[in-house]
């Protein structure tokens, strides 16, 4: 072989593997969120589509579990997780009790470069708050629509929301192309802000933990420090404070807890303040269900006060 030939195959092989790498880089991260559960085939349908647009896809769940129709669960869960994810990762969240109905259907583009792909009805609510609003978009379905699925209007999630989710991902779409632009606004759904009032800590109860029934806050502990007036937490611990639970302005709890290290520091089925994994305050019984007990729940409408004693 000529020191010509060697010379081209050797470009060549180069070009072959930029492109290569070009390719891979446009392939990107899909995330699934819904209420459909696992029980039948619909999330595996969402699946293939993703796949279907791009097989080199990374394609993940967030969780399918959300409880049916309940949007301010899905918001939870999805704020709960983004900042885990790179720049860029697209979410698709599809809890949608008006499906076929009149409301959009838009993408959020963060502050965060985070891209979520979901019925406008509440689910962006704490997102869009706490990562702050980039761009929204409605998703033009003559275009951003699963070829053959245009009879169907109630499978928005697979025929519009992991359709459109995995060509952003993919690239086979830039975010321009999703549909014609809207006010930097989302539909949001009423809550509870963390903050200091009064000498007291005010905060929403945005979730309960699924599986022990712990009461999870949205207060986190850097406002437990500046109302006590504490360094570091650590010399908090034992402390009490008057905490009162109530929905809709109706007190449905007032108790005196203290603040603990762990579930182990009161005896089994008494209760406890303590630092929750993502570092905001929660409420717990040791070994048993605090939720179930004192008949607590979650939402917008909860309202929680934690009083120094």
């Amino acid at each position: 072989m000529s020191v010509t030939n060697i010379t081209f195959v050797i470009v060549m092989t180069f070009f072959i593997q930029i492109s290569h790498f070009a390719h891979a880089k446009g392939n990107g991260i899909v995330v699934f969120q819904s209420d459909f559960g696992l029980s039948d085939q619909a999330v595996s349908a969402m699946h293939g589509v993703a796949l279907g647009v791009d097989k080199n896809l990374k394609v993940e769940d967030l969780t399918h579990d959300i409880p049916a129709y309940n949007i301010w669960e899905g918001a939870y869960r999805l704020d709960a997780v983004a900042d885990f994810w790179p720049a860029n990762t697209v979410f698709v969240s599809v809890v949608d009790p008006g499906v076929g109905s009149q409301r959009k259907s838009v993408v959020l583009k963060t502050k965060t470069n985070h891209y979520f792909v979901t019925p406008d009805n509440g689910t962006l609510t704490l997102v869009a708050k706490r990562l702050g609003i980039a761009e929204v978009r409605e998703i033009d379905e003559k275009t951003n629509r699963l070829k053959g699925s245009e009879a169907s209007h109630t499978f928005h999630g697979r025929d519009v929301y992991a359709y459109t989710g995995a060509r952003l991902a993919a690239r086979a779409i830039n975010f321009e192309e999703v549909g014609p632009i809207l006010a930097a606004e989302v539909l949001s759904i009423p809550f509870e802000t963390a903050r200091i009032d009064d000498n007291k800590l005010i905060g929403g109860i945005p979730i309960l933990d699924p599986a022990y029934g712990n009461v999870w806050t949205n207060i986190p502990m850097t406002l437990l420090l500046s109302l006590t007036k504490s360094k570091d937490y650590a010399s908090l611990y034992t402390q009490e404070f008057l905490v009162t639970l109530a929905q809709e302005g109706k007190i449905v709890l007032s108790e005196t807890i203290s603040f603990e290290r762990s579930f182990a520091g009161v005896k089994e089925e008494q209760p406890l303040l303590y630092v929750n994994s993502l570092e905001n305050l929660a409420l717990a019984l040791n070994q048993a269900n605090f939720a179930a007990k004192f008949n607590i729940q979650a939402g917008g409408e909860w309202r929680i006060e934690i009083v120094t004693k």
